[in-house]
């Protein structure tokens, strides 16, 4: 069986990619969760990654004697192991445009990411309004989702981006948990997309057990720090 090294639910982004995939496409996988107890060398997690990967990092899929690491690296993996699944868009343009969005997801949104990090127990629509109005690089990002969402929905009508699921909407839902747990302001079509998203079993899975952690990290949560949270 398949084996699936993650990270904290609550915060790893890129471990809800590949988990999502597996969990809504029914391929059955064993999960290894290694706790976010710091990214320091000696750390346990630290320790336990690096014997897996040479990048130190979650994801990484094992297969037998074969680990594969990063998230692309993973879908694509995935994808021709179980082909029946069809996890990539059947029509080849559709299929060349889904992996340009995640691969454009994988590199890019870096101002979204790095100012609205995943943090699926939280609700932080103050904090999401001060980006808000103070990062216009922020806004730039969400203004691009926007666009490139809308017009997919609207070529494949939907519910997903592509029609019915597939690695693009696995690759997005990390995206999706940003936008909610931040409130940022999306038109209502997207608001129903990210609604969907959120709504699948597989996400709904990975959003129950990341607020079933209670696992505070506070490097992961430095906007949060000279707040009064009841849980520090």
């Amino acid at each position: 069986m398949l084996k699936l090294v993650i990270g904290s639910k609550n915060y790893s982004s890129w471990s809800m990619r590949p988990w999502v995939l597996l969990r809504q496409a029914g391929i059955p996988f064993e999960e290894l969760m290694v706790r976010f107890d710091s990214f320091e060398a000696g750390s346990h997690f630290k320790n336990t990654v690096d014997a897996l990967t040479p990048t130190g990092k979650v994801p990484v899929l094992i297969d037998g004697d074969l680990a594969v690491w990063d998230t692309l690296a993973i879908a694509e993996y995935v994808a021709e192991q179980f082909p029946d699944k069809q996890l990539w868009p059947l029509e080849k343009a559709a299929r060349a445009r889904a992996r340009s969005i995640c691969a454009e997801m994988h590199a890019g949104f870096t101002h979204l990411r790095g100012n609205c990090p995943m943090n699926i127990e939280a609700s932080l629509a103050d904090t999401g309004a001060l980006i808000w109005r103070d990062k216009p690089a922020v806004r730039a990002d969400v203004a691009r989702l926007v666009a490139m969402w809308q017009e997919l929905l609207i070529e494949h009508g939907g519910p997903l981006l592509f029609g019915d699921f597939s690695v693009a909407d696995a690759y997005f839902a990390p995206i999706c948990m940003r936008l909610k747990t931040y409130a940022l302001p999306v038109p209502p079509a997207i608001a129903g997309y990210v609604a969907r998203v959120c709504a699948l079993p597989g996400v709904k899975a990975w959003m129950d057990e990341a607020r079933a952690e209670k696992d505070f990290r506070d490097f992961e949560e430095p906007y949060r720090l000279t707040s009064s949270d009841p849980r520090r």
